[in-house]
């Protein structure tokens, strides 16, 4: 195994608010080490870089379990009502997240909203209807939400700008065992993956918005970011991609259908959502307030400040030409 420092803490571990089907709940979020992403070939993903290889199975356990006691200690601390926890890939692929850890997640859990991600591989409707069951321990206002990475509901986009390995049917027949499960459907969506204009992009991420309302009951859109050692930041350092602009995450958010979450990682720098740095701040904050408010009317607001590279967007999205180099950075 490489070395790591401290292999036993968590990667990541803080406090938050999430607003979940008009609900305000004090949450904690865990990101932990694992056994690593079986598919391990998203052109956008750093995570594969942060796990254990070179270990026996025994070991793996062992330290999957001192980070899982870390995040218990945290639990006991705050009394979160919900608890989200992410690992490199699937926490539900026995390879990745072994099943006697997967037992201590939900036995840590009990009683509380538990949120973990899987590719649809490893949605088994036995298994995981056990799992509610033994979350939810005589508490029915508890939930077991399975988030999925579709993050387009284009098939072509999916396969040849992100590599993803998933098609649509697979994502809505997931869907379907999942709520036979008595479990629910998380949705992450990206938006702008390499290859698209700024309107493309834009579009692409209306569109899957609307496709996916009937599938599932939280949607969160992601708007890129450039992650060390990945395909998509040579293709940054080659100035042939740009991540999209906050004007474009605000038109969005402001015009969906439905309430739709989003966190600009890296928000107001060059790798992440930016504009020109000056509207940057107000934007972010917005989108932070609305997460929890719900508030659109806070969103198309934010789309009538004056600020000279709304102008530069605007004909970025009217100009910008299919499979060319991005008109800025």
């Amino acid at each position: 195994m490489k070395q790591i420092k401290r292999p036993e803490e968590p990667l990541a571990m803080w406090n938050g608010s999430d607003r979940i089907e008009g609900v305000i709940h004090p949450s904690v979020t865990a990101i932990i080490r694992s056994g690593g992403c079986s598919w391990n070939r998203c052109k956008i993903c750093q995570y594969r870089h942060e796990r254990f290889s070179g270990i026996e199975k025994p070991e793996l356990i062992r330290l999957m379990s001192a980070q899982l006691h870390k995040l218990k200690d945290k639990i006991s601390k705050d009394n979160p009502e919900v608890i989200k926890l992410y690992t490199s890939g699937s926490f539900l692929d026995p390879q990745e997240v072994p099943t006697c850890i997967q037992d201590e997640v939900i036995e840590l859990s009990k009683g509380k909203t538990l949120i973990v991600e899987s590719r649809c591989d490893y949605i088994d409707e036995e298994r995981i209807s056990k799992m509610v069951e033994r979350l939810r321990d005589g508490n029915e206002t508890a939930d077991f939400y399975v988030a999925i990475g579709l993050e387009t509901t284009s098939d072509r986009i999916r396969e040849k700008c992100i590599d993803k390995g998933l098609l649509f049917s697979d994502f809505i027949k997931t869907s379907e065992i999942i709520h036979k499960s008595g479990a629910k459907v998380k949705t992450y969506l990206l938006h702008k993956p390499p290859y698209l204009t700024e309107s493309e992009a834009y579009q692409d991420m209306t569109q899957s918005i609307k496709d996916i309302i009937p599938f599932t009951e939280l949607i969160s859109m992601n708007p890129c970011t450039v992650q060390r050692n990945t395909h998509l930041e040579t293709l940054w350092k080659k100035q042939v991609y740009r991540p999209p602009y906050l004007w474009s995450v605000a038109s969005t958010l402001s015009n969906s259908q439905v309430h739709v979450t989003c966190d600009p990682i890296g928000g107001g720098q060059t790798r992440g959502p930016h504009n020109c740095g000056r509207c940057d701040g107000l934007i972010l904050d917005a989108i932070r307030d609305y997460n929890l408010s719900a508030d659109q009317d806070l969103m198309k607001s934010v789309l009538e400040m004056n600020c000279g590279c709304k102008n530069e967007w605007e004909y970025v999205m009217k100009e910008e030409i299919s499979w060319a180099m991005p008109l800025t950075h």
